[in-house]
C-alpha cells in the first residue's frame, strides 16, 4: 500500500526529538490542538486554547522575540508576556487566563519531548483579589422577567430560558445543549449532558418551572432540531445568541451597571438557594462543581446563619 505523505502526530514527535530548534510555533500549536481533540476536549476549549496561543505569539512578535517554542524561556514569559501585559493595563484575570493556556501548551510539548526545558515550570499565576459575586435583586429579576414580549415566540422562549436559569443555576453552554429527550417534566427533572466537567447530572425543577416549560413546548412545535431551545428558523440557539438576548433584556429593564448574563443568573440561584437553607453538598451537585471551593464562597457570602451568628458576637453591638 502506498503510505500517506503527511506524518502522524506520533511520527512528528519522533522526528522533532533531536531537532527541537527546528519546530516552529504553528507546527507545535497544530500538534497541541490535535492532541486536545484526541482527548475529546470541548470545541469551546479548543477555540480558547487556539485563540490565547495565537495572541501569545503575536505579543512576542510585536517585541521581536523568537517564537520557536524551544527558544521561549522563563524570562521571556516573565518579561515579554506578564510584565508587558501589565504595562498595557491588562487585568490580572486576563493575564492568568493566558498563562493557563500557555502552561497547557508547554506541558504538552515537554511531555512529547519537543522541548528540553519547560518555561512554565516555575511560573505562578498572579495573585488576584477575589471580587464580590454579583447577583440580581428580586426587583431586578422581576424587571428582567417582565421584559420579554410574551406575544412573540422569542419572547416566550426567552422568558422560559431566564426562568430555567434561575431555577437550576445551569451554565450557558449547558442550557443551549439541552435536548427535548433530556427534559422529563412529569418527573420534575432535566439531565444536563454538555457540562464543563464532562459529568452528566440531573437537576430538579419544581411545579412552577414545569408549567412554564409546558407552555413553551406547546408553541415550540415540531422542528428538525432536537434542541429544547431553538431560533425562529428552527436551529439550536447558540451560546452567543443566549448571551446577547439576556443583555438585551437587561437594557430593556433599565438595569444600568449590572452585568446581565447567564452567569449572573447562576450566582443568583446560588445566593437564593443558600439563603433558603440549601446544603453545601446539594448545591455542589446541582451546580455541577467538581470541588467545594466555589460552593464555600457562596455559603460564606450568602448564608443567613453567618449573619445571625454575627449578631450574637458583634463587638460593636455588645459595646452599646
Amino acid at each position: 500500500m502506498r503510505r500517506k505523505n503527511t506524518l502522524t502526530q506520533s511520527e512528528l514527535a519522533k522526528v522533532h526529538v533531536n531537532t527541537q530548534r527546528e519546530i516552529d510555533f504553528h507546527t507545535a500549536l497544530d500538534l497541541f490542538i490535535n492532541d486536545c481533540a484526541l482527548r475529546n476536549l470541548r470545541e469551546h476549549t479548543l477555540k480558547f486554547y487556539a485563540g490565547e496561543l495565537i495572541t501569545f505569539k503575536k505579543i512576542l512578535e510585536e517585541q521581536g522575540v523568537n517564537t520557536e517554542p524551544p527558544q521561549i524561556t522563563e524570562k521571556v514569559i516573565e518579561n515579554n508576556l506578564i510584565l508587558y501585559m501589565k504595562e498595557q493595563g491588562r487585568k490580572t484575570v486576563t493575564i492568568n487566563t493566558r498563562l493557563r493556556a500557555i502552561r497547557a501548551f508547554f506541558n504538552f510539548l515537554e511531555k512529547k519531548k519537543l522541548i528540553s526545558n519547560n518555561p512554565m515550570r516555575d511560573i505562578q499565576l498572579l495573585k488576584d483579589r477575589r471580587h464580590i459575586v454579583e447577583t440580581f435583586s428580586k426587583e431586578q429579576l422581576q424587571a428582567l422577567l417582565n421584559a420579554p414580549n410574551m406575544h412573540t415566540f422569542t419572547g416566550v422562549r426567552d422568558y422560559t430560558i431566564m426562568c430555567l436559569l434561575l431555577e437550576t443555576g445551569i451554565r450557558a453552554n449547558e442550557l443551549v445543549g439541552i435536548d427535548l429527550q433530556d427534559v422529563r417534566i412529569h418527573e420534575g427533572e432535566i439531565t444536563v449532558k454538555h457540562s464543563k466537567t464532562y459529568r452528566e447530572r440531573i437537576v430538579p425543577i419544581q411545579k412552577e418551572m414545569r408549567r412554564v416549560l409546558e407552555n413553551y413546548l406547546a408553541i415550540r412545535g415540531i422542528v428538525d432540531s432536537q434542541a429544547l431551545f431553538v431560533t425562529i428558523d428552527g436551529t439550536r440557539l447558540s451560546k452567543r445568541q443566549l448571551q446577547n438576548r439576556i443583555a438585551l433584556y437587561g437594557h430593556k429593564a433599565g438595569l444600568k451597571g449590572v452585568r446581565c448574563s447567564p452567569h449572573t443568573f447562576r450566582h443568583t440561584f446560588a445566593k437564593e438557594s443558600v439563603k433558603n437553607g440549601a446544603g453545601i453538598f446539594e448545591l455542589q451537585q446541582i451546580l455541577g462543581h467538581t470541588s467545594m471551593e466555589m460552593v464555600r464562597v457562596y455559603v460564606n457570602l450568602f448564608s443567613e446563619d453567618v449573619k445571625k451568628e454575627h449578631r450574637k458576637f458583634s463587638p460593636l453591638k455588645s459595646l452599646f
